[in-house]
């Protein structure tokens, strides 16, 4: 049987790698979004995160703000770190379940911390999601309504996402989705991405 190729999706904050995802998954790839998947955890480890961060990380409905949590670890590296020992192990096993499963020609990761994913040593490409700074920037102010000080820091603390971490294992294609990126463009770049991997369709 023909081995799935496992093409990886990220992109700095607001570049558009979801669109890029949802793009692929309307034309039947299936893609699974390992932020998602982190949000499902964060419900499921929900009495392991009450302990560690207080229950001021709930909701009015009793769910798990992760505005609020974000804000208990956002700039502490300490705080990131319990949260990910909770989150990531869980993480990482489901996606290999779902990579396990997998019996399509090609098949993708969306993932911000994409280097970080059990996905990582599986991928044979990655796909990286660019937009200009601007462009970004007041996407994130519509989308996520933060002030603007609040995006600032977020986007500083992206300043080391270094795509070296990629070019020994992987091929790397560059996916650009500034202002005038249509679906046409999307789909004529992620054809020849498919074709470069030697396969076109799911």
């Amino acid at each position: 049987m023909e081995v799935t190729k496992v093409i990886g999706i990220t992109g700095l904050y607001c570049a558009g790698k979801n669109h890029v995802a949802r793009f692929l998954e309307q034309r039947s790839f299936p893609v699974l979004d390992v932020d998602k998947l982190g949000h499902k955890i964060i419900e499921e480890e929900k009495e392991r995160l009450i302990t560690r961060f207080g229950k001021d990380i709930l909701d009015p409905n009793g769910l798990v703000d992760r505005k609020k949590l974000g804000r208990k670890v956002f700039g502490k590296p300490e705080e990131l770190t319990a949260l990910e020992e909770i989150i990531h192990p869980a993480a990482n096993r489901e996606t290999r379940e779902w990579l396990n499963a997998r019996q399509e020609s090609v098949c993708f990761v969306n993932a911000a911390l994409l280097h970080r994913s059990s996905a990582f040593e599986a991928l044979n490409a990655v796909i990286i999601v660019e937009a200009g700074f601007l462009v970004r920037l007041f996407r994130a102010k519509k989308r996520d309504r933060l002030s603007w000080i609040l995006l600032l820091k977020r986007f500083w603390s992206q300043r080391k996402f270094n795509y070296q971490l990629f070019k020994e294992k992987t091929d790397i294609y560059r996916v650009g989705n500034s202002l005038g990126c249509t679906n046409s463009k999307l789909e004529k770049r992620i054809d020849e991405i498919l074709a470069l991997q030697g396969t076109t369709r799911v």
